[in-house]
């Protein structure tokens, strides 16, 4: 059995709807996740804004002209009065659930199950849709079997036993469609894997089922060697390895979301990135193995800070960087790249939240500078075949851009530099030509 994700874009409107219809109504066994139609969860979200303000008056139009648009893919999607009768009760319920929602005290409980609602929407007018045109398909109730911990992490065995127990309900059906990125938390309530959750939903069913393949459908063909929105020239990457497409979604890739490879790497199970509007081309195939050293691809990750703390107490001390990197986890800071000397370090954070905290409590024992608006550049791939040099073409290609940090050796998969974001685009296109040849 395969998993098949799609994204916001993929069911964005009536006619894309349909052609993932097309997409999925094979005969071979399958589950389809779905995201909440394109610019739904933005929405959403400025609903929730809008009611924490208590702007009652500017959340209530937004729902108005969310329910608007709705009622729009309905009068497009279906052609028999029957199914587009059950869309617009559909809409009409759901849209009144969140006006109930919209009153009084707006809380985090109340967000979240309005930020379900969403792919509820998009599951359910896809089932109308496979009903209207005569396939056959089984939609499950994600939250029948989506669940996290108390620590907010998925819940794997109970996933599993749950999913397993729903699947086996249908032992004749070949098509399940259900709900990305909504779960139930461990008290029960509605709650949600965090933005990017829909490709963590696929990974999570593909583990649970030991799927032989997740794919994951979006609006680009595979993950590029470049980013598409800087540099003009880039080309999909046949085939990585787990590491290195984690390297790359952490490290700015958008196609993927960072987390969502680990539940498929858990159990080697292969995923495969496609394009909706173009499923001819091959994708991305990410596996456990890495196939083909060398450079592989290359990402940018924005909004970084530096920060260099020196101190002449540093020289020969023991137990210096300890007492350095605690002060970074009592404000649950994550650090992204640490370079050292025999006075100073180095190092970048990605979330400037505790900032400040963090260092006034360095001042307490060293010299602090601190440099915002950096740009992690990552290079990818193979990075320690002995006979030959990447270090020194990805050096050499982004000669004359002024370098603030440089990375390697801590993983064999990247080289990272950090640079101020105003070289960003330079230094893309630069790792093009000099990396690629494009």
């Amino acid at each position: 059995m395969k998993v098949m994700k799609f994204g916001g874009t993929s069911v964005g409107s009536a006619q894309r709807i349909q052609h993932v219809a097309n997409l999925i109504n094979t005969p071979e066994k399958k589950i389809v996740v779905l995201s909440a139609m394109s610019g739904t969860t933005n929405a959403l979200v400025q609903i929730g804004e809008a009611l924490y303000a208590k702007n009652y008056p500017e959340a209530h139009r937004r729902i108005d002209e969310l329910e608007a648009k709705y009622h729009q893919v309905v009068a497009e999607l279906y052609t028999s009065p029957e199914a587009a009768n059950k869309a617009k009760r559909l809409i009409y319920d759901h849209f009144g659930y969140m006006r109930v929602l919209a009153k009084n005290m707006f809380n985090t409980r109340k967000e979240k199950a309005m930020l379900a609602e969403g792919e509820i929407l998009s599951t359910h007018l896809m089932f109308y849709y496979l009903e209207e045109i005569g396939v056959p398909v089984i939609l499950l109730d994600a939250l029948d079997f989506m669940r996290i911990d108390e620590n907010e992490e998925p819940d794997l065995p109970f996933i599993t036993e749950h999913l397993q127990a729903e699947l086996h309900k249908y032992p004749e059906a070949n098509l399940f469609l259900t709900q990305g990125y909504i779960c139930l938390n461990s008290y029960g309530e509605v709650d949600n894997l965090k933005r990017g959750g829909s490709d963590y939903t696929a990974s999570l069913i593909g583990a649970a089922i030991m799927a032989e393949e997740v794919q994951i459908w979006t609006d680009i063909d595979g993950m590029h060697n470049n980013d598409p929105r800087v540099v003009e020239r880039t080309v999909p990457v046949a085939e990585l390895s787990f590491d290195e497409a984690a390297e790359l979604a952490y490290f700015g890739a958008k196609i993927l979301h960072p987390q969502s490879v680990n539940p498929a790497r858990m159990k080697k199970i292969p995923v495969r990135l496609l394009n909706t509007m173009q499923p001819e081309q091959p994708g991305t195939l990410i596996t456990e193995r890495s196939n083909g050293k060398g450079i592989k691809a290359v990402a940018a990750k924005d909004g970084i800070t530096a920060i260099r703390v020196q101190s002449g107490r540093m020289l020969l001390a023991y137990g210096f960087l300890k007492k350095l990197f605690e002060v970074f986890e009592r404000y649950k800071t994550p650090i992204d790249m640490v370079t050292t000397s025999e006075v100073a370090v180095s190092l970048t954070i990605d979330n400037p939240k505790h900032l400040q905290e963090i260092v006034k409590e360095l001042q307490q024992f060293a010299t602090v500078e601190v440099e915002p608006d950096q740009t992690i550049i990552c290079v990818v791939g193979d990075m320690m075949e002995q006979k030959q040099d990447y270090v020194t073409q990805v050096l050499q290609a982004v000669r004359g851009i002024p370098i603030r940090m440089v990375s390697y050796g801590g993983s064999k998969n990247n080289v990272s530099l950090l640079i101020h974001s105003r070289y960003k685009a330079d230094a893309l296109k630069a790792l093009n030509k000099g990396i690629f040849g494009l």
